[in-house]
């Protein structure tokens, strides 16, 4: 393994860090109060080759290797968490890698090119409201109508769920009580926006304000057979395929944001003078300083050696993809505590950045698997 970058992983990091500070940075504030993402960002980034770049060429993609998609999240997470999300993690990510693993020619001209290009915004439907951590209890149904499923449920904190053009659902195709094994007869199935019977609500949280979030309610929406992603009943592969790469995202992304927070709080530490002399030389802080840099330092390695590892033909990479978020997700947290001590009370205090990265960090050791489920995941690799 190179430890350097490559040259194009360089260009695309001057890139986007560019795109992220010119382009989205002047929309944070009004974005985090309103609750409101800045859906003309998309085109914005599709029109540059920025939303699915490790996908295909032939529907939009530029084929780019695993680290440098981190390396595109991690910069858009310097900037706003929930903006960053909304681009990459969901849309890039969750919203469309199922279809660019299983979905027919069909499918991905009709979902996948105009999402690469930033026509449409995709979303992920898996979480309910009684089925986080155990997935597979989920109760959404979905029954065959001649060439149509019939499609009831109700879906929750599902990100870009309210403004989504279409989203794979997982849903039961086959009754959970006739099936040998459990998780069996899962499906995903794609609903559109504008499909009869299907409707959103907004909700309200902490953290990611730009990014909004919704609950799915499905009410005998009809979806044609065509919009059945891959073989009925392979949605448990399905689920785990589009997720375990997710992981490396949210290294990427707590990667982003133990940057930025080290870099506003070195600042402040030089800037603000207590005693006579900058906070930043008095050593509870220097110490609180070298603490934050280093894990960021480690961070960034474990991402992009795993990041590596997914691109190398043969080799497996689950179990560093789950210490990934483990590490990642966790140490994340604690950064964020010794920025805002550094800060004291101002660092509490909305008007400072660091409040709302900390509010936007936690959300990361919660979803797409929480640590104690990435924990046990760990273990099962490891054969503990």
């Amino acid at each position: 393994m190179d430890f350097g970058l490559t040259e194009e992983q360089r260009l695309i990091k001057d890139q986007i860090r560019d795109f992220a500070v010119n382009e989205i940075g002047p929309l944070v504030e009004e974005a985090e109060e309103t609750e409101v993402t800045p859906l003309e960002l998309f085109p914005k980034m599709g029109r540059l080759g920025y939303l699915g770049i490790t996908y295909p060429a032939e529907y939009g993609g530029a084929e780019a290797d695993k680290i440098s998609e981190c390396i595109l999240i991690e910069e858009l997470n310097k900037v706003c968490a929930g903006i960053a999300g909304a681009l990459s993690t969901t849309h890039s990510g969750l919203g469309t890698r199922a279809l660019n693993e299983f979905g027919t020619e069909d499918q991905k001209q009709r979902f996948l090119a105009p999402a690469i290009k930033g026509e449409k915004i995709g979303a992920f439907a898996l979480t309910e409201a009684d089925a986080g951590s155990d997935a597979i209890s989920m109760r959404t149904r979905a029954i065959r109508d001649g060439d149509d499923y019939i499609l009831n449920g109700t879906k929750m904190f599902i990100s870009n769920g309210t403004f989504c053009d279409f989203v794979p659902v997982a849903c039961y195709t086959t009754d959970p009580k006739k099936v040998e094994k459990r998780g069996k007869g899962i499906s995903f199935l794609i609903a559109e926006k504008g499909m009869p019977g299907f409707t959103t609500n907004k909700l309200d949280k902490s953290g990611n304000r730009s990014q909004e979030t919704a609950e799915l309610i499905f009410e005998n929406v009809r979806i044609p057979k065509e919009n059945l992603l891959g073989k009925e009943g392979d949605g448990l592969a399905q689920i785990l395929a589009t997720l375990i790469p997710g992981r490396l995202a949210y290294g990427a992304r707590a990667t982003g944001l133990g940057q930025a927070a080290y870099d506003i709080v070195y600042k402040y530490a030089q800037d603000r003078v207590q005693f006579g002399k900058p906070i930043g030389k008095f050593q509870a802080n220097m110490f609180k300083l070298v603490d934050i840099a280093m894990n960021v330092d480690i961070m960034r390695l474990m991402t992009y050696r795993t990041a590596w590892l997914y691109d190398q033909p043969g080799l497996k990479f689950a179990k560093e993809a789950y210490m990934v978020k483990i590490f990642t997700t966790e140490t994340i947290q604690q950064i964020m505590l010794k920025a805002l001590a550094v800060h004291g009370g101002y660092g509490y205090m909305k008007e400072y950045p660091i409040e709302r990265m900390w509010r936007d960090a936690k959300m990361l050791n919660i979803t797409e698997g929480t640590t104690e489920m990435a924990y046990l995941a760990a273990a099962r690799e490891l054969k503990i």
